[in-house]
């Protein structure tokens, strides 16, 4: 995808059989985070609360969503149907977006915002 200036930009240059998966995401992190501000940072949507809260990014196979440790680990039994790293959980196209755990993330990284100001 070539370089969005929005998320709305980002989203609608996003192949149609994905964009409503893209919105759905957006919708549960803004959902969870209704204070956070949204825009384009590294190429990808990003949401910022009291600092990085989190970030998420189309690809081939799948949809990364990127949220800044330790909130990955401390969900690992949540997240073990996933693929997941340090900062990121991989969520596969062909299956449904777990939005009720993108939120709960979320919410997650945003009391650990809160703790730190």
């Amino acid at each position: 995808m070539k370089k969005a200036k929005s998320v709305d930009a980002y989203i609608a240059a996003a192949p149609k059989e994905h964009r409503a998966k893209l919105r759905g995401l957006r919708a549960a992190i803004k959902a969870a985070a209704p204070k956070a501000e949204e825009w384009i940072s590294y190429g990808m949507p990003y949401y910022h609360y009291k600092g990085r809260l989190a970030y998420f990014a189309l690809h081939r196979h799948h949809v990364g969503l990127y949220i800044p440790p330790p909130t990955v680990r401390e969900h690992k039994k949540l997240l073990k149907k996933y693929v997941t790293a340090a900062a990121a959980v991989r969520f596969p196209l062909e299956k449904p977006m777990p939005l009720a755990l993108v939120k709960r993330l979320v919410r997650a990284r945003v009391k650990t915002n809160d703790a730190k100001k």
